[in-house]
């Protein structure tokens, strides 16, 4: 006999035990385009404590939709080991261009990020941090959050905060944490005026490479990868070419891990 009220207890029993295993993160991972489920993936792989907090229903960021919802998206030779370790089948269109379709790279990236660990919270907003003043230094050290659904209506329902030893922006263009960040404290980022420098127009050679140089530690426990960092420090979009995005999940995992293990 199947019992309603069984389904009822599975879902709130797994639900809640797997949120109060994210009350002391690791790393708070904000958006799960490809940059934020790269960066899950490496990060829970290592053995951290890792969590990915998407507002929208479905993750993937503009990876689910290719280039004008043409669901094919384009890497280059450098990034392209990265959709090869999750599976993905990859197909040369032509010297140092390659193409997959969008779904199954999305699919395979939240497989390998789920499967080793990392949860994924979807429906569920960053609205806040938690800031702190350690050794003279202000640091972020969590975040605060709501249910996507309370956010949009517009209703007055107090979040609540989840400990945090470091956090990712991968909000992509809207860089909404630092965003939130800047906004309501009194102090610089770690960028060339202090400030958000803007993001500018098209140009996918540039953009590329500077989402990997641009993926870094903006202020003490946040950190940028994406599309986030080139706003954050000034460079320019690329479009539906996402070898940039991989790398930089790659490399901002790379880093806290070496930044945890110590």
């Amino acid at each position: 006999m199947l019992q309603e009220i069984i389904v009822t207890e599975a879902i709130a029993t797994e639900f809640f035990e797997k949120f109060r295993s994210c009350l002391n993160l690791d790393v708070a991972i904000v958006g799960a385009g490809p940059s934020g489920l790269t960066a899950a993936w490496k990060l829970a792989d290592a053995g951290l404590n890792v969590a990915i907090f998407e507002r929208k229903l479905s993750i993937g960021g503009g990876m689910w939709g290719g280039g004008m919802t043409w669901n094919i998206i384009v890497l280059q030779e450098e990034s392209k080991h990265i959709l090869e370790e999750a599976g993905v089948k990859l197909k040369r269109f032509k010297e140092n261009y390659f193409v997959a379709d969008a779904i199954e790279s999305v699919s395979a990236l939240t497989y390998k990020a789920t499967s080793s660990g990392a949860k994924i919270f979807n429906c569920m907003s960053v609205e806040d941090l938690v800031i702190r003043e350690e050794n003279n230094q202000k640091r972020v050290t969590g975040i605060v959050i709501n249910s996507s659904p309370v956010e949009i209506a517009g209703l007055h329902v107090d979040p609540v905060v989840l400990n945090s030893k470091f956090v990712i922006d991968c909000t992509g263009h809207d860089l909404e944490v630092v965003k939130t960040l800047i906004k309501k404290n009194d102090i610089k980022l770690n960028t060339p005026s202090g400030k958000i420098e803007g993001e500018r127009s098209m140009w996918a050679e540039v953009a590329e490479s500077d989402t990997l140089k641009n993926t870094k530690e903006v202020f003490p426990g946040v950190f940028v990868a994406g599309m986030a960092a080139n706003a954050c420090f000034g460079s320019y979009r690329m479009g539906p070419i996402f070898g940039g995005m991989l790398l930089s999940g790659e490399k901002v995992a790379k880093e806290i891990i070496s930044r945890l293990k110590r």
